[in-house]
């Protein structure tokens, strides 16, 4: 870095002058090795008060009933992967599974939150695999300004990290919702009827149980194709997409070469889409609604099948959507799934499923209100995002950019 240039942020609070200085992580942070936090017994509950931490991007691995070794003095600290150099800041007791951690305190008055930011701003890619705290981490250079101003900028991101934390939780609240109107919208095993129903349909009667055999013909995915067929040619759904339920966009799908004389079936807008093979049970099963759809010819995953509904009046496509994830068809799904190392389902099960199905003019009635909180959900996903980007774009002009 040239010696003329001053080491000063973009945006700064109108009360600080003055140049920052470059100081090593290492100046600025302690450590502590986590052997005496590790947990013993890895058999994890959700009723239980301690969270077991993890340094990379699944933070809290599950929760403890151990009450020694609880790392709950100093707080708050930074956990750090020694062999990633990922790192979470923490600032309620927890323990820890992993050896290959260290638990960074601040020292020097500095403020712990301002550097753990601070650390979120470097570029350091890892290499070789290798414990990187003491040999090359710490002796990194972050900017660093006097102890008043860290915390004034620590102060300014933990108000923006609580807020983006409230509209989580919001998040969370609204899957929650979904989840419970997903369990009751639809018939218990052995019932009829759903517990929950819409005031026009309370007379109705029972629900129609029928095979998925009667819905709809089964489509094999795309066999017999090697990895030279790949990179170009007709989008290809993959195993990935479906399992994500996710919007599939089309124009970032894989491509597959495959010429008009191949007897293939390509894929139809309202088709729905399922995963046959899965590491888990719970993930086998999974199903995507194909509603929107380009004009082009559009091609399967051999790991995924299709059912093409009879009448697409009869099985509405949303309804579809909500049907196959509702708890009483991925109950029916789970039960049939095979494998140990790998599960799998066969077609010939898998159409034998019973699913409850009432009359189309309830199936719109379910679906436009599923459909409504998605969107409320997608919304919120949407406003978190923005925050991020904020936080993001903040976090640019708060810190001053360095060539170390």
């Amino acid at each position: 870095m040239s010696k003329t240039k001053k080491i000063i942020p973009e945006f700064r609070f109108p009360e600080f002058k003055g140049e920052w200085s470059l100081e090593e992580l290492g100046q600025c942070l302690d450590y502590l090795q986590p052997t005496p936090f590790l947990v013993d017994n890895t058999d994890y509950n959700d009723e239980y008060e301690i969270p077991v931490l993890t340094a990379g991007k699944s933070f809290i691995l599950g929760y403890t009933n151990e009450q020694e070794g609880i790392f709950n003095e100093n707080l708050p600290v930074i956990i750090f992967d020694d062999f990633t150099t990922a790192s979470q800041f923490v600032d309620f007791p927890f323990k820890t599974k992993s050896s290959a951690m260290k638990i960074l305190l601040a020292k020097n008055d500095n403020d712990i939150k301002f550097v753990y930011e601070s650390m979120q701003t470097l570029n350091y890619e890892v290499g070789v695999h290798k414990r990187h705290w003491i040999s090359v981490f710490s002796k990194l250079r972050i900017a660093v300004p006097k102890p008043q101003e860290q915390q004034k900028i620590a102060s300014c991101l933990s108000s923006l990290d609580e807020l983006i934390a409230a509209h989580k939780d919001k998040l969370d609240a609204l899957k929650d919702h979904k989840k419970g109107l997903l369990q009751n919208l639809f018939p218990q095993d052995g019932e009829k009827v759903p517990k929950l129903r819409f005031k026009e349909f309370e007379n109705s009667g029972e629900w129609e149980e029928k095979k998925i055999s009667d819905l709809g013909e089964t489509i094999s995915g795309l066999t017999g194709k090697s990895k030279d067929d790949f990179g170009a040619g007709k989008p290809f759904v993959t195993y990935k997409q479906v399992f994500d339920n996710s919007e599939i966009n089309f124009e970032q799908c894989e491509r597959v070469q495959i010429s008009d004389d191949e007897n293939q079936t390509s894929l139809q807008q309202g088709d729905i889409l399922f995963t046959t093979s899965s590491e888990t049970p719970n993930e086998v099963g999974f199903a995507s609604v194909l509603i929107d759809f380009p004009k082009e010819k559009t091609y399967l995953n051999s790991f995924c099948f299709a059912l093409r509904p009879f009448n697409i009046e009869k099985t509405q496509p949303q309804f579809s959507r909500y049907l196959f994830h509702s708890p009483i068809y991925r109950r029916s799904v789970t039960a049939i799934a095979q494998g140990s190392t790998r599960y799998n389902i066969s077609k010939g099960a898998f159409v034998e499923i019973q699913v409850p199905i009432p009359a189309p003019t309830e199936q719109q009635k379910i679906a436009s209100c599923l459909s409504s909180l998605d969107e409320v959900i997608e919304a919120q996903v949407a406003k978190i995002e923005q925050l991020k980007l904020h936080k993001k774009g903040l976090m640019q002009g708060l810190f001053p950019k360095i060539n170390d």
